[in-house]
């Protein structure tokens, strides 16, 4: 599905939040890798899982004529700079809910660009008949943004112990969030 194209400027910066199109398929796939490689908050490491400019164009054009995937790209500076993606279910059984997932490029940290994703993503849900948003893996560490995805109505519904082993050897949790407006 596809959204409105919504500007902000926050901190000085000015960027877009918009549906992605076909043509970010290559830029996807590289940044993508870039914020692997930047953050253990997600679930890769750089290079892991990768996806490639067919790929991406592949999703966009599912997501894009799907009515429960919605995949959303910041751009910022002439570049895309992060992305969100909700995927749906066709199973009536789960067809009220997405599963949600969002990432920045560390050097645009602090200007709303992850808030401003989710915030149209909510948006996106609420308007569209989906009742529950689902985080399923927030690392433990990862303080705010469990602090952000609280404010937009996130409450943990889980914790996954000793999921995820990181570059000191040591384990964390993954907590499982979700946002229920039914």
């Amino acid at each position: 599905m596809k959204i409105e194209e919504q500007k902000f400027k926050v901190n000085g910066l000015s960027y877009t939040v918009r549906s992605a199109l076909v043509q970010d398929a290559k830029s996807l796939s590289e940044i993508r890798v870039q914020i692997d490689g930047e953050t253990e908050n997600l679930d890769r490491e750089r290079g892991e899982g990768f996806i490639d400019a067919p790929g991406f164009e592949q999703i966009i054009k599912a997501d894009t004529e799907s009515r429960v995937n919605l995949f959303l790209v910041a751009e910022a500076d002439g570049r895309l700079v992060g992305f969100s993606r909700c995927e749906g279910n066709t199973l009536k059984r789960f067809s009220h809910k997405v599963e949600f997932g969002i990432c920045v490029l560390k050097d645009y940290w602090g200007f709303g660009i992850g808030k401003n994703l989710l915030m149209q993503s909510v948006s996106w849900a609420d308007s569209n008949g989906i009742s529950k948003i689902m985080l399923n893996g927030v690392l433990e560490t990862n303080v705010k943004a469990i602090q952000l995805y609280k404010k937009f109505g996130f409450e943990v519904e889980g914790v996954l112990k000793n999921d995820k082993v990181l570059s000191d050897g040591k384990y964390y949790n993954t907590v499982v969030m979700g946002r229920f407006n039914g």
